[in-house]
């Protein structure tokens, strides 16, 4: 892409209404615009950054299991009635009615429908176990809408649902969307703790959040810092391995890690001061088993090998891409702009002629552009006439990770600078070296 076409409404000056680094972030690098109160555009930069996150979520889903489905947005309020949700639900729900005068709500979550999904179609417990999940757009009436699309009232989701015939079979369920979640925040970059949460009235212990630490964080968290070191399992992990993956589970799971409201004091007392860290933290992923919560009062029931009809086990796995990206950002970020993982980036390079319009500089930026384009990379060329100044700030401010130079002296000696957008390293490098540099050991 050529940024003199590429559209990327830069903004010079903090907006006033941006409270956190993530929002401030991503209004002026032009991912986004505020269309309402807790409500976005994604614009092209955004959009791209957007892509590549659900495009690894979805690999881990698939890889653990999941079939990926897509549910509407608009829901009929009669399976929330039938599971008993829809007066308890709240104001959070933005409930709607029809031409015909018939009860709809804005999903804010899917539970009920995926549930009526099931019963449809499933029977027998030799259908099982199943993992269904979507990324779909979700809404819920938030009464202060904040930080950008960090707490926004449209939001985009990705829920994944399990179907288990017992406890047992729910539980290796859980385990595997607990390590698929795990390796999903790992390839974007970032290091993600589970930790145990609330399973409310349903109870059990069976509920985790996973929180990456960042000193913007929304709470205090407390974890002991073996997690720092944890290896996160590899592509190679069987999940057909009901046994390896519980063991990986119960690694992750053993070691003190609570969020604030968690927090147990005399535990946090008993651990050494110099295995404790205390950090803020960002949820960027919840998983929860329910039980039969839902598949009681909706009657999603299968034959067992007994011959006898068994109310299915349910779980949920919840993921907010659209969420993501500014955790992403809040942990990744330096006083020049976003520095975003390789894995996520909008771009591989940015390749900045620092002399559009001189013959030699045009020639070596265009013949750059076209091999590493070739080559599989995702490439923005500026071809603007900016300044230098302005260029540098621009590829700063978006962040990508990398910045490929060309300048009249360098190009006059066969060469051009190679920046690392995270460390600041500069490197010349012969222009027949370029390609090489970006290949497979970058």
């Amino acid at each position: 892409m050529r940024l003199s076409r590429f559209f990327l409404p830069i903004l010079k000056e903090n907006p006033r209404e941006a409270e956190i680094v993530s929002h401030r972030l991503m209004l002026r690098a032009g991912m986004i615009r505020q269309q309402g109160q807790g409500s976005f555009s994604w614009l092209p930069l955004g959009k791209r950054v957007l892509d590549k996150v659900n495009r690894i979520i979805r690999e881990e889903q698939d890889r653990a299991g999941g079939q990926e489905i897509l549910m509407p947005t608009i829901q009929s309020a009669d399976l929330w009635i039938e599971s008993g949700r829809y007066e308890d639900y709240g104001k959070e729900m933005l409930r709607i009615t029809d031409r015909h005068e018939r009860n709809m709500l804005y999903g804010p979550t899917n539970e009920e429908m995926v549930t009526d999904i099931f019963r449809a179609y499933v029977k027998s417990y030799k259908d099982l176990p199943l993992n269904l999940y979507h990324i779909q757009w979700k809404y819920r009436d938030e009464v202060r809408p904040r930080f950008g699309v960090m707490r926004s009232r449209e939001f985009l989701m990705k829920d994944a649902y399990s179907f288990d015939l017992d406890y047992e079979g729910a539980k290796a369920a859980y385990n595997r969307m607990f390590v698929a979640y795990l390796r999903t925040f790992a390839r974007m970059g970032l290091q993600a703790i589970p930790m145990r949460a609330d399973t409310g009235p349903i109870g059990g212990d069976l509920s985790h959040e996973f929180i990456i630490l960042a000193s913007t964080g929304e709470s205090e968290v407390f974890c002991r810092k073996d997690f720092l070191q944890f290896e996160v399992p590899g592509a190679d992990v069987d999940f057909s391995d009901d046994a390896q993956i519980a063991d990986i589970v119960a690694t992750w799971t053993t070691p003190y890690a609570a969020t604030d409201e968690m927090h147990d004091e005399a535990a946090w007392a008993a651990i050494a001061d110099d295995e404790k860290v205390s950090a803020r933290g960002i949820e960027v992923g919840h998983i929860f088993h329910f039980g039969t919560k839902y598949s009681e009062p909706m009657n999603a029931r299968v034959t067992g090998p007994d011959g006898k009809e068994h109310f299915v086990s349910m779980g949920s796995y919840g993921i907010g891409p659209s969420r993501l990206l500014a955790a992403i950002i809040e942990a990744s970020h330096d006083d020049n702009g976003i520095v975003w993982p390789e894995s996520v980036a909008p771009f591989d390079i940015a390749l900045i002629n620092m002399k559009a319009g001189d013959a030699a500089c045009d020639r070596v930026c265009e013949e750059l552009y076209e091999k590493l384009r070739a080559a599989g990379l995702d490439v923005l060329y500026d071809d603007t006439d900016q300044r230098a100044g302005g260029k540098f700030a621009t590829a700063d401010l978006i962040g990508l990770p990398w910045q490929v130079i060309v300048g009249p002296r360098g190009v006059a000696a066969g060469e051009v600078e190679v920046k690392n957008r995270k460390t600041g390293e500069r490197q010349a490098l012969p222009v027949a070296d370029v390609l090489a540099r970006f290949g497979s050991d970058r």
